[in-house]
């Protein structure tokens, strides 16, 4: 904000009286309105310096909770792994145990299939004959001859 360097006319006893008071006066209303932004800036400055210093506070508590909290959470993640090999050692020998049970059903299962397929067999070899038996039996079946229906129409006839 650099102002031009203002410039007075001569005049018999110096400058121009009334351009230099009015110069004076400029300067002057200039110097009251900068002195009322510094106090302005620095009272925002003070408001700005405490509220910085509340901030930082504010940053110092978030780090000293942060800090709690992760050691916190180290000894939550400690246990839980430690309470997660428990239960997968336990899933371990619960699965073996089921496992040896299944295998036990599977041969029980297996047994019984054997035994209905023998039976099966058994049931489909009497089937095939029995079907065989029904075959010739239908084909030695003769049918007997159509009576001619000539009488019937005849009769028919003779009744109208």
């Amino acid at each position: 904000m650099a102002a031009q360097k203002p410039t007075f006319r001569v005049m018999k006893n110096g400058y121009d009286r009334f351009a230099v008071d009015d110069a004076v006066e400029q300067y002057t209303l200039q110097i009251e309105q900068l002195e009322r932004k510094l106090v302005l800036y620095q009272q925002q400055l003070m408001e700005t310096t405490g509220q910085l210093e509340g901030i930082k506070d504010q940053y110092r508590e978030l780090l000293r909770t942060e800090d709690s909290r992760k050691q916190t959470a180290d000894d939550i993640a400690r246990l839980s792994l430690r309470e997660a090999n428990d239960i997968i050692n336990s899933a371990n020998q619960n699965a073996d145990l089921i496992i040896r049970e299944a295998l036990a059903s599977a041969r029980g299962i297996l047994e019984d299939l054997a035994a209905l397929y023998n039976e099966a067999g058994v049931v489909k070899t009497d089937a095939k004959e029995k079907l065989e038996k029904l075959l010739k039996d239908l084909e030695e079946f003769n049918m007997p001859d159509m009576p001619d229906l000539k009488w019937l129409q005849d009769a028919e006839d003779r009744m109208r």
